[in-house]
């Protein structure tokens, strides 16, 4: 949608592109805004055995479709996919991730492999049901919020998604930012977080400010923002001027 300078959205976990769609009227006044279902998710394909190289393929042929050469802006697990594209030589311009979900704590890494193995052994039993149940557990989600949501008329919907988590969980690696690879990102990069997170939040939302520091820190020419007022699913009306000034300077 729009014209202009292209802006891929590249959605987060157990998303088929919808949680980005309300961006895509708010950016497409400047942009051309190219918003797309991920491997394995809505109507895209999903071509065994996947790879995170395959995803970022699947970014370098919308670079393509927009003429050669774009803009990244990435959402929690999907900002992973995004920095992992710059990282491998994408054509990218700008690059903007958003509460991009590493953790930086040193009980991380054996938690997040933990997660990755039991996650691998109930997709392979075809227990979709179990793999989001997982999935919340690793986020901190109340018990009565898991039950309450497993009997909700969206839960299908999950559960159809629900083998993709795998895929989020190889786009984030070892659970913590890959420094290494990160240093190599030579475009400029927005790493941002909400600042509209409860005191008492969930574990993994309060790893969020330190690991975007990290990411920040890694990235020559980084510059790291919080948006006011915002959450793990910010309002496009609220970070859309943001992602325009950054984009067009």
């Amino acid at each position: 949608m729009g014209s202009g300078p292209a802006v891929i959205l590249v959605g987060g976990g157990i998303d088929d592109g919808s949680e980005n769609a309300p961006l895509v009227p708010e950016l497409a006044e400047r942009f051309t805004v190219l918003n797309y279902a991920r491997r394995g998710r809505g109507d895209s394909g999903d071509t065994q055995p996947y790879a995170v190289q395959r995803e970022i393929e699947d970014i370098d042929a919308l670079i393509a479709e927009a003429g050669g050469s774009a803009h990244l802006y990435g959402v929690s697990s999907g900002g992973a996919l995004a920095l992992e594209a710059a990282a491998a030589g994408s054509a990218v311009e700008r690059l903007a991730v958003y509460e991009v979900p590493y953790n930086v704590a040193d009980d991380w890494p054996p938690r997040w492999r933990e997660y990755r193995e039991t996650l691998d052994a109930l997709l392979a039993e075809d227990r979709r049901g179990d793999a989001i149940e997982l999935f919340m557990r690793l986020a901190d989600t109340p018990q009565e919020s898991i039950a309450g949501a497993r009997s909700a008329p969206f839960w299908p919907s999950l559960e159809a998604l629900a083998h993709t988590l795998a895929y989020d969980a190889a786009c984030l690696g070892d659970g913590q930012p890959p420094t290494s690879r990160l240093a190599t990102i030579a475009q400029p990069t927005l790493v941002a977080t909400g600042d509209a997170h409860a005191a008492d939040a969930a574990t993994w939302v309060r790893a969020l400010d330190p690991a975007a520091d990290a990411i920040a820190a890694s990235i020559p020419h980084a510059e790291r923002q919080t948006f006011e007022g915002q959450g793990h699913v910010a309002d496009p009306k609220a970070i859309a001027p943001l992602l325009e000034r950054f984009f067009t300077r």
